[in-house]
């Protein structure tokens, strides 16, 4: 063979293996599904700790992946966690602190509450409009309580939206899903009692066989489990029967709900599996905020977050802390616990990266793969919280920010500071601003920092006030 011949016969080679490269299809991202439970508590699982509640299929979820420890929800109540989720940003950042539209100012409150935003607003790139632009089926199935007419979820980057508008309860969790005239988007036509979870959960099967073929993100925001407490009767029978503590979690009801929103994930779960695509796909389980701990309508308090402090609407660890887990069997191995600090900002960014996507300029959030694939830490000095406002449950307004072990709660009503060791009290019983008084300056320094840097709104002296007599005062 001459020399010619062997350059022709080599040169063919290289261009056949160089045509070959270039026909190949990038690999496919992977799918996600970000479910958020609403007011699921930090205990209320039974990877968390609890021994009342049934949660097989949260459970072997954690077991397939990451389990976080110190996981903090954005805020103390629903609709500006769900902000940070779909922004990456703080929602102190988007002035959008407080629940839709928020409680109004009352006589007996010495602040008002700032002039917040009603909706998310649509100058925000949403995560479904980031997927969405790089080839994602979008869907949003459930709650979203972040906007009505021109702020749906279809006006945010959702090709699909089920049962979600502005308002933060269902009109049933029984089906008619209807209430004065008004019925639920999508969920017009259903089964004369059947039950919200389950039909959200069908919907969002049906959302993943018809698009197991392209790269799909599903938004399942259950509307569960929210009050009203409303549950299936020979579930909450069942409960009755099992043994539960005078004090703790013992409310049969919840503990109903709960199950038949454990089911639904293992109903995902296994759709995944028999689509061939549970592998691929990244599955995000978390809550908007702390469990409901307090009488706030029929049937509550809703359940006992211990050995954390009190619970939604709290700055305290009840009201902020939660349920996270991370499952990715492509990239995540199972069975691990990470205790480092995270917060729902911080899944915008996840989600994300692993689809090979960069985040908008301006977000907060960090991406949670180097925790999960074991290749690094994040690097972050704290976490911070602004709730300008008071509570439904009781909670009064103020600020928190968690710097290491150490967590500090400023209270805007009198500026008053509150400091707790959360690795040797968790509980936050014993505060240490009085013996710590240098460490505690220094940190409250850093949290009024911040809010000067994200320009966060303040409140004001309420004009109206009026002292509570004591008889007055609700318990």
């Amino acid at each position: 063979m001459n020399l010619r011949i062997s350059r022709t016969i080599a040169l063919g080679l290289l261009l056949a293996a160089t045509a070959e490269v270039f026909s190949q299809t990038p690999p496919r991202p992977p799918n996600i599904v970000l479910v958020l439970i609403d007011d699921y508590g930090w205990a209320d699982s039974g990877c968390y700790g609890s021994v009342y509640h049934r949660t097989p299929n949260i459970d072997r979820l954690a077991v397939r992946g990451m389990r976080f420890t110190d996981a903090y929800a954005a805020a103390p109540v629903c609709s500006p966690t769900r902000a940070a989720l779909m922004t990456g940003k703080h929602p102190a950042r988007l002035h959008l602190t407080d629940w839709l539209p928020g409680r109004r100012d009352l006589p007996a409150q010495m602040l008002s509450r700032p002039n917040i935003r009603q909706e998310l607003p649509l100058e925000e790139t949403t995560l479904a409009e980031t997927l969405k632009s790089a080839g994602y089926a979008t869907a949003h199935i459930g709650k979203w309580h972040l906007g009505g007419s021109g702020f749906a979820p279809e006006h945010q980057g959702f090709d699909l939206n089920i049962a979600g508008d502005h308002t933060g309860t269902p009109l049933s969790y029984f089906a008619p899903f209807r209430r004065d005239g008004r019925s639920m988007p999508k969920l017009e036509q259903a089964p004369e009692g059947q039950y919200l979870p389950d039909r959200l959960t069908a919907e969002a099967e049906q959302f993943i066989e018809q698009h197991r073929g392209q790269p799909f993100f599903l938004y399942l925001p259950h509307y569960s489990v929210h009050i009203p407490m409303k549950a299936k009767q020979e579930l909450i029978a069942k409960y009755r029967t099992l043994p539960a503590p005078s004090r703790g979690q013992n409310n049969a009801t919840y503990a109903a709900m709960i199950e038949s929103m454990d089911d639904s994930v293992g109903r995902l779960m296994r759709k995944l599996e028999q689509a061939g695509l549970s592998d691929d796909t990244l599955f995000i389980f978390t809550s908007d905020n702390g469990g409901l701990s307090v009488k706030e309508g029929a049937d509550t308090p809703a359940t006992d977050n211990a050995p954390l402090r009190d619970g939604k609407g709290y700055l305290y660890e009840g009201g902020l802390r939660v349920p996270l887990i991370v499952s990715w069997p492509k990239r995540v191995k199972g069975g691990g616990v990470n205790p480092t600090p995270v917060y729902s900002a911080d899944l915008f960014a996840t989600m994300l990266d692993a689809a090979g996507l960069r985040s908008a300029t301006g977000t907060d959030g960090l991406s949670l793969l180097p925790l999960l694939t074991h290749t690094g830490s994040l690097g972050r000095q704290a976490l911070y919280w602004h709730y300008p406002h008071y509570s439904n449950q009781g909670g009064k307004p103020g600020a928190a920010i968690r710097a290491g072990r150490y967590k500090l709660i400023e209270f805007y009503e009198d500026r008053r500071v509150e400091l707790y060791d959360l690795q040797k009290d968790i509980g936050e019983r014993s505060d240490l601003a009085p013996k710590l008084a240098k460490k505690a300056a220094g940190i409250q320094r850093q949290l009024d920092s911040w809010r000067r840097d994200i320009n966060a709104q303040m409140m004001t002296p309420n004009p109206a006030y009026k002292p509570e007599r004591p008889r007055e005062r609700n318990p």
